[in-house]
Parts: C-alpha cells; sequence; structure tokens
C-alpha cells in the first residue's frame, strides 16, 4: 500500500459510488475522477460512469470502489480524498485535496498545485 495514496474515499463516498453503480442501466468499469480547466477559480474536478479503463489510466481501488484517474490528473489528485456530504440544501462529492491553494467563492472552482513527479514516483513504487 502507498504511504500516501493517489485518491482514497471516505465510506459515505464508497456508499454512494455503489448506490449510483447500482442504479445504472449500462456496465460500469469504475469512476472516473479527474480535473479540467475551468471556473473563476482556474479547475474544476471532474466525475463520470466510465464503461472502459484507457491505456495509461491511473486504477485505484478503495472500499470496493474502482477509481478510474486519467493520467494528467494524477499530480492534481495526489493524496486527496473523495467525500459525499448532504446538508440542507443539497448534497454531492466533494474532495479533500492538499494540493489545493484556493477555491473560489461559490465552491465550484479551485486552484490546485500539482505534486512533485518524485512524490507520485515514491508513491507508486510503494504498492
Amino acid at each position: 500500500m502507498a504511504k500516501f495514496p493517489i485518491l482514497s474515499l471516505t465510506q459515505a463516498a464508497a456508499d454512494r459510488v455503489h448506490s449510483l453503480v447500482a442504479g445504472s442501466e449500462r456496465p460500469i468499469a469504475g469512476v472516473r475522477v479527474g480535473v479540467k480547466n475551468g471556473g473563476c477559480a482556474g479547475m474544476t474536478y471532474t466525475m463520470e460512469f466510465a464503461e472502459a479503463i484507457r491505456p495509461y489510466d491511473e486504477v485505484v481501488e478503495d472500499k470496493g470502489v474502482k477509481i478510474i484517474i486519467d493520467p494528467k490528473a494524477l499530480m492534481f489528485l495526489f493524496g486527496s480524498e473523495m467525500d459525499f456530504k448532504t446538508d440542507k440544501i443539497g448534497s454531492g462529492f466533494t474532495f479533500n485535496n492538499p494540493n489545493q491553494t484556493g477555491s473560489c467563492g461559490c465552491g465550484e472552482s479551485v486552484s490546485i498545485a500539482p505534486a512533485s513527479e518524485a512524490a507520485l514516483a515514491e508513491a507508486r513504487s510503494e504498492r
């Protein structure tokens, strides 16, 4: 097991993903998590069902959930924890990301500094 996993899930996130996958009408290989440019702070987190694992994807399994990460997103998600929260006005997935350096006022976009390639290589070698 890596000292610093690429991405981990809370039990609430794992339970929600299991529920969503169970309700899908098509076969699901896992949940693809990534980041893309956008929003007022610079980047946004992305999530979607993945029907297949692409070459060079990083696959992380935690609490029975298969998370698929695009190689371009690895350095931005390194060490993150995905959670699922519900409050009085809504619910959704959130990311506790040690690489996040800021966020916008609405909470839809973030600023993220990439982790070093050395730290990522070390985590991969410890698996």
